[in-house]
């Protein structure tokens, strides 16, 4: 017997909002500090902090879509409406499934949600996501707009913001802001030419390449004092001005930063929706949080195809559809199905949540050659777990890779099935019991370099919410 998820709203009631009669139009950012073990999670207050103009949407304040592991609301005291609600993900969620978590080690993150300042007394609630789906509150706090604990100092101007592109307001816009990391002042054209390549990278790709009169990019020069980032297992250290670094969580190409608030005091002198952070490296690597920004190796050979990968996780909650790289988290069977666009557990295959895209004749599941694909998958794990403890070079690694992309793809492109929308298993880090939308994606493998339908659908979705 399968079971279907359960979406449990907020008590405060969900209606239309006239953004004129409950908002002023700044942004309020409320940082905080979250905090625990894998079984216990606690938020603690920063601040308060008043920004810029309020650059998003001001007829889609409440979030419909509820993907993501949490979900931020902003209730209006005296009538109890809820007046805002945002869905995100976070490092603290993801590093709950590492081993480090479950043995009982405490971590601290500092994260930050933005939202339109509202003109009356307001609460501030957290609530996470259940596998079942529905939600438990894990903070509430009441906040007096006039309080003189709200921190009004200027927003730094100190650093220049430039424009790649522009659309129109906005309010009516999707902004992508592009940061860099690891470029000196003396790298300024260096970081002018790797972020203008991307952007092109990514509207050169659909549904983005059809959607690009809906988005505004922006990038702000930010310059540290050496090249590069942080690598530990290689024993390489630099002082970055973002602190991102390679081996976030024990996972080699895996690229974070922790220092959240620096980040956000730096962004805060641009409008953004959507924060893209590219670092001048040339080691492959890179990560992306839904509703919390992404990161890339704008120097690796691999660099265009990760970027529009991570801004598919960073933008539209689109999951890793791929199951045989190395991850830090600890992953199992689902009990219920993912609240992802483009993952399934297939619980009931009479109502896949894709359905409306399968052509007739399709079978659910969809038969795909896994077993020779994922021959090849071991033999490239173990010849790239030698060669980072052998502390090989980025060539060697790249070389590596696009050897075994090559014998994958042939796997691959062979199936009687592809480009059509099924449910082939394997995906979110499992090879059993996650099933994808279609054989190949630039969710699941390098080979393509474009979205599956199912992605470009979610993609699509995410952005009518900020424009329409």
């Amino acid at each position: 017997m399968y079971r279907i998820m359960i979406l449990v709203f907020s008590l405060a009631f969900a209606q239309d909002i006239n953004y004129d009669d409950y908002f002023t139009d700044k942004t309020l950012r409320f940082d905080y500090y979250h905090s625990g073990i894998a079984d216990a999670e606690y938020i603690s207050l920063d601040e308060l902090r008043i920004e810029r103009e309020w650059p998003g949407s001001k007829v889609n304040l409440i979030d419909d879509l509820h993907y993501g592991l949490y979900r931020f609301e902003v209730v209006d005291s005296a009538s109890g409406n809820l007046i805002y609600a945002y869905p995100f993900a976070s490092i603290f969620g993801e590093w709950q499934t590492t081993g480090e978590a479950s043995e009982g080690v405490w971590r601290t993150f500092h994260e930050s949600q933005r939202f339109p300042e509202p003109k009356k007394p307001f609460t501030l609630i957290l609530k996470k996501r259940n596998p079942d789906g529905s939600y438990v509150q894990i903070y509430e706090s009441d906040q007096n707009p006039q309080s003189h604990y709200i921190n009004r100092s200027p927003v730094m101007q100190n650093h220049r913001i430039w424009k790649i592109f522009e659309n129109g307001s906005a309010e009516n816009k999707v902004d992508i802001l592009v940061l860099g990391d690891g470029y000196r002042e003396d790298d300024a054209k260096q970081f002018k030419k790797n972020a203008k390549h991307l952007i092109n990278v990514l509207f050169e790709t659909e549904p983005f390449k059809s959607r690009k009169s809906d988005f505004n990019v922006w990038a702000i020069d930010v310059f540290s004092d050496e090249t590069g980032l942080s690598n530990p297992r290689q024993n390489i250290w630099k002082r970055s001005s973002l602190g991102l670094s390679f081996n976030a969580f024990d996972s080699d190409r895996y690229v974070l930063t922790y220092d959240n608030k620096n980040l956000r005091e730096i962004a805060a002198q641009a409008p953004y929706d959507a924060i893209f952070i590219i670092f001048n490296d040339p080691k492959y690597g890179g990560g992306g949080i839904y509703n919390l920004w992404s990161t890339v190796s704008a120097l690796s050979s691999e660099a265009d195809y990760v970027f529009v990968h991570e801004f598919g996780h960073s933008f539209a909650s689109l999951a890793d559809e791929y199951y045989t790289s190395d991850v830090a988290y600890q992953v199992s069977l689902p009990e219920y199905e993912p609240n992802d666009p483009n993952v399934t557990a297939l619980f009931d295959p009479e109502n896949l949540k894709w359905k409306h895209l399968v052509e007739e004749g399709t079978p659910i599941p969809t038969f795909w050659d896994q077993a020779a694909y994922d021959s090849i998958a071991v033999e490239y794990r173990q010849q790239r777990r030698q060669l980072i403890k052998d502390g090989a070079g980025v060539s060697e690694m790249e070389t590596l890779t696009q050897k075994i992309d090559a014998v994958r793809k042939s796997v691959i492109n062979d199936n009687k099935y592809y480009g059509k929308v099924g449910a082939f298993e394997g995906g979110g880090y499992l090879a059993k019991g996650i099933y994808r939308p279609e054989i190949d994606c630039i969710m699941f493998s390098r080979n393509r370099d474009d979205f599956c339908k199912v992605c470009s659908e979610a993609i699509e979705k995410m952005i009518d919410w900020y424009v329409k």
